[in-house]
Order: structure tokens, then C-alpha cells, then sequence
């Protein structure tokens, strides 16, 4: 028996993207993840995410802790492609794996929680809020279509959110790393920052169903029609099992989450129900899962997704 030397290269702490709109509760989301052990900086300029991140740690300072940025729509040099631009090209300035994390809010609370607050909305001081926040949630629309993890504090309390956090961030919660799966339509081009795609074209279309078109493949008849294609059985026994194979090895190189992206023509039947069939597996073995629809999520706006 032979012993190795060698040691397993340790992971560097991640780095977390905090945006969303006013009142959403990103401040309390950067608060929560300080008290979690992560370095929290708020409202920083993009434009000295590089030179935070390129600087050498200081002589004789403590072990890089894991660090969670957050990015606010009233800095000066904010834009949605800024942003977008800046998550993409983080990699290449860090060996940190970097995840954008969107704290939403449906339009109606935003509205209720300035009205209670009878605060201001920073991009309408001159305004309503409710033009304010309708303002805001379209500058944000692309940077929450880009957004590795999406929390929506609707309906959660201050604690409710930390919680939610604490899932996402802390090793596993059960020691498992998080999966976010994506649907997406490849007319509107592959999701950014996906780890593995997988086409679901082959399989036959609802859309070509008038019954079905309107509906999308949450819907049980939309998803049975998918399922009725002869090849789905095969399609979808055989992608679980390779992605319940890969998971546990990107897990061990210390890789804290992964993104797979299923997309079919138009985002709306085939890769949502392939997307749901595949989380509820995932889920089912144990894996953190979070659910991305793109397309049903953009056609919706800001609402939430059902």
C-alpha cells in the first residue's frame, strides 16, 4: 500500500454578487452573510470590483474569508451590462468562484414596505414610489434573468431570509453542494455561467398542440405530452444518472454550486418540463435544488414564478 504526499488543493472562499431592488431586503441579505462568517462590503462601485480583487493579500493577515459584495442601482457607475460584464469577467481576476445572488420582491410588497416606511424611492425622489420601483425592476430585468440564485422575499421575514441563506452558503447545509437548474429558449441564446447544457429539441413540441401551446410544461397535460415521446424515458432515466454520477465529482474537486441548463426553441414546454422532471430527482436524492424558468420568467416581468 503506497501513501501519497500530495494534498488536495484547498478551494478558494467564494465571492457573492448581492443586487435586487430597493426595499427587497438586499442590506439585510449583506448583514445576514457577514454574520455567517463571509467579509461584507456594501454598496461598492463596479468599478472597484477589480482592484479589490487583484490587490495581494496583506503580509501575515488572516486566511481569506469568503466575501459577499453588494452592488446597489444608485451608484453612479451602475448599468444592468455592467454588472453582467463584471460577473462574467470576475474569473478571471480570482481563483473565488463568483455567484450572482438577486434579492426580489414582488412589486406590490416593494410598494406596501415604502408606503409603511414613507420613505422615498432613490430613482424617483421627485415621484411616486410606485413609478420608482417600476423604474428599478426594468433596469434590473437582465441582471435578474443572469442571476445564479434567486431569493424572493415576499413573504419572508428578516429571519426567514438568513435562513434562506444559510441553506445556500453554508457547506450544503447537509454538506452537499447546491444545483440550480435552468430552462431556457436557444433562440435567446445559452444561459451565462452555465455549467452543463443539455438540448431537449429532439423531443416532440407542445407548442404544435393548440390546446397545449399557451401553456408551458409545469402545466401536468404539457408535461405528460413530453412524457409520451418515445424517447423521453430513456432521455430522462439516462440524464439523471449521469448527472447524480457527476454531482458527487464536482462536489469533491470543491466546487460549492452548479448550474444545468436544458433548453429546447422556444424555453416554454420541453426544457421546463425536463427542468422540473430533473429537480424533483435531485431533490428527491438528497441535492439542494433551485429552479430557473428564463423564459416564463421574463414573459411574467417581476412577478414571481409560480
Amino acid at each position: 500500500m503506497t501513501e501519497s504526499n500530495s494534498k488536495s488543493p484547498i478551494a478558494a472562499p467564494p465571492l457573492i454578487l448581492v443586487t435586487g431592488p430597493s426595499g427587497a431586503g438586499r442590506s439585510t441579505a449583506i448583514r445576514a452573510l457577514e454574520d455567517l462568517g463571509y467579509e461584507a462590503i456594501d454598496n461598492l462601485p463596479l468599478s472597484l470590483l477589480p482592484r479589490l480583487l487583484s490587490a495581494p493579500p496583506g503580509a501575515g493577515s488572516a486566511p481569506e474569508r469568503p466575501m459577499a459584495l453588494g452592488v446597489d442601482t444608485r451608484n453612479r457607475d451602475f448599468s444592468a451590462e455592467a454588472l453582467i460584464d463584471a460577473v462574467d469577467h470576475l474569473g478571471t481576476l480570482s481563483d473565488r468562484p463568483v455567484q450572482l445572488l438577486f434579492v426580489d420582491c414582488s412589486p406590490d410588497v416593494l410598494l406596501r414596505r415604502f408606503s409603511e416606511t414613507r420613505r422615498r424611492h432613490p430613482l424617483a425622489p421627485n415621484e411616486s414610489a410606485r413609478i420608482g420601483i417600476a423604474r428599478e425592476l426594468e433596469l434590473l430585468r437582465p441582471v435578474r434573468a443572469r442571476a445564479d440564485i434567486l431569493i424572493d422575499t415576499s413573504e419572508l421575514s428578516p429571519q426567514e431570509l438568513r435562513t434562506e441563506l444559510e441553506q445556500w452558503t453554508l457547506p450544503g447545509g447537509a454538506g452537499r453542494m447546491a444545483v440550480s437548474i435552468h430552462s431556457f429558449s436557444y433562440k435567446r441564446g445559452l444561459p451565462r455561467g452555465a455549467d452543463m447544457v443539455l438540448d431537449c429539441r429532439f423531443l416532440r413540441n407542445p407548442y404544435w398542440e393548440p390546446e397545449l401551446r399557451a401553456r408551458d410544461g409545469r402545466d401536468p397535460d404539457v408535461a405528460a405530452f413530453v412524457a409520451g415521446d418515445a424517447r423521453f424515458e430513456t432521455f430522462q432515466t439516462q440524464l439523471a444518472q449521469m448527472v447524480q454520477f457527476l454531482l458527487p465529482a464536482y462536489e469533491s474537486e470543491g466546487k460549492s454550486y452548479l448550474s444545468i441548463a436544458l433548453g429546447c426553441t422556444g424555453g416554454q414546454h420541453r426544457s421546463v418540463a425536463m427542468a422540473e422532471s430533473l429537480a424533483r430527482t435531485l431533490a428527491e436524492g438528497g441535492w439542494q435544488v433551485s429552479i430557473r424558468h428564463r423564459e416564463l420568467e421574463l414573459r411574467a416581468g417581476h412577478a414571481p414564478a409560480p
